[in-house]
């Protein structure tokens, strides 16, 4: 029964439309007979088009309603999908700016007419909002700014054509695990949550090499992101009223390293550098415990502008903040190297110092007779005894403070050789 209404619906309102358009050509008729050798008029303008159409004269009705010949029948929506420009990427708020353009195709077959009848007149531009245009959903949309530019573009067969631009802030999982040598992938999922998969269908108009092809030769930016691939996903969302078509439009891009390369991992690297070359250098280990705290609060300016660059909490830290707290911890364990070194040499010049006291000390006493010598033969050996002791004591400091001094300085750089093999490995898999 309901089947049987809505043909009954439908063909009540083609011949009331068939009505209409017989009068709109008996009055054209009328006004085109003209006094005898005057030139006649015919029917070449788009206004007669559109009044053809009825859209001046009836009310909005028609731009709300899916304009399907058969309810049962879903109307097919074709999609298709052209980046422009990556104009933003905030890490910190996981979000990114896309300007795309989006090209939607469907048919009205309410919408037809002969060119024949208008000068050969085949296409007519309107505004969006003239007739019902399909709503567009996009899934992870954060902000946006609207286009004027919504128009519509109609042909005698009943095709509609329109190319909307969006200018959009999109939320993206963005994975900084390898910043500043990461790839992303943002997804643009277009949906249409009025109308489910009964009533309106979405295809992809273009495969996605066609696409990738077509957006590269159009890509407008060439800053921080290059854009390398397009894939597309379709699939049905489902919900509590039913199944809805959605097509997801996977955007990758790759980031270009240069600048922080050399605002950030150069610095460190010669930072650290000079580091190991005041560790190993010629000069007082006071000297270099000064150099090296220098360096250390160079390298804490570097890791503050890091800081503010990444996101506050990630699944895994990057790379890059190790790469920052190996190289700060290192520097910290050349300090303390240089400290323990330090207290070994005072410790050697205490001995030496005492060494040499008990030599002034021996050499400023008045000779002994042979009588008093005989006397006190033990006092004279144990005070030779005491002397050589302090001064194989002095020289065994100094031996082992030179070897001492030689493993830690090999095994700090052994370990900072290491760190930095691993790092450079993690960096490149």
């Amino acid at each position: 029964m309901e089947e049987t209404g809505e043909t009954g619906s439908r063909e009540t309102w083609k011949k009331q439309m068939g009505q209409s358009r017989s009068a709109f050509f008996t009055a054209r008729r009328t006004e085109a007979q003209t006094p005898r050798g005057a030139a006649p008029r015919y029917i070449c303008t788009y206004y007669d088009v559109i009044e053809y159409l009825n859209i001046s004269s009836h009310s909005k009705l028609h731009a709300h309603i899916l304009p399907k010949t058969h309810w049962k029948e879903p109307m097919e929506v074709v999609v298709d999908f052209m980046l422009i420009a990556i104009l933003s990427v905030a890490e910190k708020l996981q979000t990114v700016t896309f300007y795309f353009v989006l090209s939607l195709e469907w048919t009205n077959t309410f919408a037809t007419w002969d060119p024949r009848d208008f000068c050969n007149i085949s296409k007519i531009v309107l505004p969006l909002d003239s007739f019902w245009s399909p709503p567009i959903f996009i899934l992870e949309r954060v902000n946006e700014q609207k286009s004027n530019l919504e128009y519509i573009a109609v042909t005698h067969n009943g095709t509609f054509n329109t190319t909307l631009p969006f200018q959009v802030t999109l939320t993206c999982s963005l994975m900084i695990l390898k910043f500043p040598f990461d790839t992303q992938t943002c997804n643009v999922s277009i949906a249409s949550f009025l109308y489910p998969v009964t009533d309106l269908s979405m295809k992809v108009k273009r495969t996605p090499a066609e696409m990738l092809v077509n957006s590269q030769s159009f890509f407008l930016t060439d800053g921080e992101w290059k854009f390398t691939n397009l894939s597309i996903s379709e699939y049905m969302e489902e919900m509590d009223d039913g199944e809805f078509p959605v097509i997801t439009y996977m955007i990758s891009m790759e980031r270009r390293p240069t600048l922080y390369i050399l605002n950030l991992i150069l610095p460190t690297c010669a930072l650290y550098l000079l580091d190991m070359a005041v560790l190993f250098g010629p000069s007082s280990l006071e000297e270099k415990i000064s150099f090296q705290i220098s360096i250390i609060l160079g390298s804490s300016m570097l890791a503050v502008i890091l800081n503010n660059m990444l996101p506050t909490s990630s699944n895994e830290p990057p790379i890059i903040v190790l790469f920052f707290l190996g190289t700060f911890l290192l520097m910290i364990m050349a300090v303390l190297d240089t400290f323990f070194l330090l207290h070994h040499q005072h410790k050697s010049l205490r001995l030496g110092k005492a060494f040499r006291t008990v030599q002034q000390g021996m050499h400023t006493e008045p000779p002994m007779t042979t009588n008093q010598a005989m006397k006190h033969p033990t006092k004279k050996t144990q005070e030779k005894v005491q002397q050589t002791k302090a001064y194989w004591e002095t020289l065994e400091q100094d031996t082992v403070l030179i070897v001492l001094e030689k493993v830690l300085l090999y095994s700090h750089f052994f370990l900072s050789l290491f760190f930095f093999a691993v790092i450079s490995i993690k960096w490149s898999s």
